[in-house]
């Protein structure tokens, strides 16, 4: 259940706009940046470059909440992901945040009860790969042979959680992180506009991954539910805090779930031990918090 502690923690929209970047709490702390030669995404990377030692920097695709435009609408997690070593790469500008850019307008629904077409599809999270594993081979780049190409992951939260269940079937992705999301049942109503993922899908998936939910106010809790139930190909396991859709990205550092989002990042890139603890063994991490709920298959 959230705290009163971690509500207080959550800032109202007009005073988010306000809240400074954080550099996270791992031992790299963290930045993001645009680059020239990639100015439709923001990174989220470890500020000092020069002290991350060769192929040792991770990467992780990012999609945005709603297919947005809004690289920025998740940056206290991301940022606390980048700070253990990662280069988190979010599709899009900073619509969002301090120094945040003017939103374009978005189109009307094209029908009742759909959202506006969607800002980003899974290909710009692809582009983001393409272009950080270029850089890892160009002598020019500061990002010169810090990349380890096995070590990819892809995230995201909401529409862009179902971006990363379409991305997951590429042979580079190597674990996979939902976020308040699932797939959609057939026979339901879409409302996305202009991207849809089926069921069928999942079955493309070729390596772990976990679902994170926001308890059963999470509008998509039936949906990653029964994506858990369906996948049955490769590892996978669903936590779920009761904090409803939204997460806990608001909060300093990502909040709770950013916690367990590095975790699993570091024992699924990293084969850290003491991270696979939060997931595996009959007293792990989130099988003895009972703020959880937690299953997992083939872990």
């Amino acid at each position: 259940m959230q705290t009163g502690q971690a509500a207080a923690h959550r800032p109202a929209d007009g005073a988010l706009a306000l809240v400074p970047d954080s550099p996270g709490d791992g031992p790299y702390p963290a930045m993001r940046d645009v680059m020239t030669d990639l100015p439709d995404h923001i990174l989220y990377r470890p500020r000092d470059l020069g002290k991350v030692a060769d192929r040792q920097l991770g990467v992780v695709l990012w999609g945005n909440g709603g297919c947005s435009a809004d690289a920025a609408s998740a940056r206290f997690h991301l940022l606390e992901i980048a700070s253990y070593g990662y280069v988190v790469i979010a599709p899009g500008k900073a619509y969002s945040g301090p120094g945040a850019l003017p939103a374009p307008p978005r189109a009307a629904p094209p029908r009742e009860g759909a959202f506006p077409p969607v800002a980003t599809k899974p290909a710009d999270l692809l582009a983001g790969l393409d272009w950080i594993l270029a850089e890892n081979k160009r002598a020019a780049s500061p990002f010169y042979g810090l990349v380890d190409p096995k070590k990819v992951a892809v995230a995201g939260h909401s529409c862009g959680g179902l971006q990363a269940i379409s991305v997951s079937a590429d042979p580079r992705i190597a674990t996979t992180i939902v976020h308040n999301s699932g797939v959609l049942d057939p026979s339901a109503f879409n409302p996305i506009t202009g991207f849809s993922v089926a069921k069928e899908e999942l079955g493309r998936i070729h390596s772990p991954l976990l679902y994170i939910l926001g308890g059963k106010s999470d509008i998509a809790y039936p949906n990653g539910m029964d994506d858990f139930q369906r996948i049955d190909q490769v590892p996978v396991a669903v936590a779920s805090l009761d904090v409803g859709h939204g997460g806990t990205f608001r909060e300093p550092n990502g909040g709770r779930v950013a916690r367990i989002a590095v975790q699993w990042l570091e024992w699924q890139l990293r084969g850290d031990q003491a991270a696979s603890r939060w997931f595996i063994g009959k007293n792990c991490g989130l099988c003895q918090d009972a703020d959880w709920t937690y299953q997992s298959k083939g872990l």
